[in-house]
């Protein structure tokens, strides 16, 4: 080896390298320029010129913070009348104390549009409760309809029971009476029969009625009529109650000992 080349190997070369740790001098490296970049910031926020709308809140701020002082002209015009600072105004004192808040508009719209937009808001929301209202009204009606439908047919149904109990009754009673024709029609059940020729009677007559208006409306009996009648029959003619069950001996009988001549009565 040449005295020119250097050896590698020597305690003067490797002194002359830095010593260098993985990961440590980047990070410094990173936290110094995040540091700088920082400091740079605040100094630019400083030396910048502030915007007229900051100069103009800084300076308010700074009288609203400040009492007014004597050199005020209308403050010296109190203190001559007698007005002393932190005192009410008026002659006895009850008065305004503070001076009227400022209310610093920031948008663009026109004196009194925000009055406008409050009506307006209430109004929506009247509407609005106004519809909810209507809303409840309406459903508590329908259920209230509901409740008295199903109420009706329910009784309708119970009626149309007592009937046939009742036509049932009837034929049977009459029948122990050597009675062979019934005082009407309707008076005893009909036959199965009878019945599916009346279903085809009744049918072919409601095609006609489609077809032709009738002149004279025919009054025809309800169920409750229907039922009354014969309920009155089988009492002053068999003394029978078809709620009682009973057969009585005589019409005293009946009166003494049966509720009355309706469902109602029975309950």
């Amino acid at each position: 080896m040449s005295d020119d080349e250097e050896d590698y190997m020597s305690d003067a070369f490797l002194n002359k390298i830095q010593d260098v740790k993985p990961g440590v001098p980047m990070a410094k490296r990173v936290k110094e320029a995040m540091k700088r970049e920082a400091q740079q910031k605040e100094k630019n926020i400083n030396n910048r010129q502030k915007t007229y709308k900051e100069q103009e809140k800084e300076s308010r701020e700074a009288v609203l913070h400040n009492s007014i002082s004597n050199e005020n002209k209308g403050f010296a015009l109190l203190q001559k009348m007698g007005y002393k600072a932190g005192q009410g105004l008026g002659k006895k004192g009850a008065g305004r104390v503070e001076p009227i808040p400022l209310n610093i508009k920031t948008d663009r719209g026109g004196i009194g549009l925000e009055e406008v937009k409050k009506r307006k808001a209430e109004e929506e929301l009247e509407h609005y409760r106004q519809k909810v209202r209507a809303k409840q009204q309406n459903e508590s009606k329908s259920l209230e309809d509901f409740r008295v439908r199903v109420r009706t047919e329910r009784e309708e149904r119970k009626i149309e029971g007592d009937l046939r109990r009742s036509q049932r009754a009837c034929e049977q009673l009459d029948s122990q009476k050597s009675i062979t024709v019934p005082r009407e029609d309707w008076y005893w059940p009909k036959p199965e029969t009878e019945e599916e020729e009346d279903d085809k009677e009744k049918q072919e007559e409601e095609e006609e009625e489609e077809k032709e208006e009738e002149e004279e409306e025919i009054v025809e009996l309800t169920s409750l009529d229907k039922l009354q009648i014969l309920t009155s029959y089988l009492r002053g003619v068999h003394f029978y109650c078809i709620w009682c069950g009973t057969t009585y001996n005589d019409e005293e009988d009946l009166c003494s000992n049966c509720p009355g001549d309706t469902a109602a009565d029975h309950e």
